[in-house]
């Protein structure tokens, strides 16, 4: 690759705007200072710009990193985007340059402890269960039943909240609750949690921007690895 420092120089001194373009674009979905997530982005900054200032690209420094690596890869491509925002004209170019740096550090991240994903037939039949629901037209999400934190969602999800499906990973809800409705979301959750009987109500989300959608929910309970998980479905009303 060839050196650029003029765009090395450009993402640590546009750093603080580049973030506050993502942040606005993701909303509740922005990863916050102290996450892991927010230090993956960091360390991938810092991989970029001694990139281009060098004109090549050493091992990016994953050491230590524990993040989920979907959210991650969601996360690096919404940091690049809003970075080309902030550069204006010259965002076409900087795409450019920041593409193989991408696929760079999350091939290295996927080859990290923290990003390898079981393999075999358990996988296998993961993705196909997966793929169905990815083509399910209403929203899809699987909690954590006891933390409230989305451990899988469909690309409905996503489109209904506003952001790219795979940044809701990790994250708690309620983020996309009202205040007003929280409680009323934790009883639900318990309830399916404490009984095998899948529940319905209607409540309202609340997406980028600050628009709230009406839904009405069914939930079920779920056991993975003996970990309970309430299976949402939510259907715009």
């Amino acid at each position: 690759m060839a050196a650029n420092p003029e765009l090395a120089t450009f993402l640590i001194g546009r750093r603080a705007q580049i973030e506050s373009v993502m942040a606005a674009r993701l909303g509740p979905a922005a990863p916050s200072p102290g996450a892991p997530e927010a230090e993956a982005l960091r360390r991938f900054r810092s991989f970029a710009a001694s990139a281009l200032r060098r004109g090549e690209a050493a091992a990016p420094a994953l050491d230590g990193l524990k993040a989920n690596e979907r959210r991650i890869a969601a996360l690096l491509e919404a940091w690049a985007a809003a970075a080309a925002e902030v550069a204006g004209d010259g965002g076409e170019v900087l795409g450019r340059a920041l593409d193989p740096l991408l696929k760079r550090f999350r091939t290295s991240l996927s080859q990290t402890g923290a990003g390898r994903r079981a393999k075999g037939a358990p996988r296998a039949r993961r993705r196909a269960v997966m793929a169905a629901i990815d083509r399910v037209a209403d929203v899809f999400l699987a909690l954590d039943a006891e933390e409230g934190q989305v451990v899988d969602a469909n690309p409905a999800a996503g489109s209904l909240l506003g952001v790219p499906r795979d940044t809701l990973l990790g994250l708690d809800l309620l983020r996309f609750v009202p205040e007003s409705l929280r409680e009323a979301w934790w009883t639900e959750l318990d309830a399916v949690t404490e009984g095998a009987e899948p529940r319905r109500f209607r409540s309202r989300l609340r997406g980028v921007g600050g628009r709230e959608i009406e839904v009405e929910c069914s939930v079920t309970r779920f056991t993975s690895r003996g970990r309970p998980l309430a299976l949402v479905l939510a259907r715009p009303e």
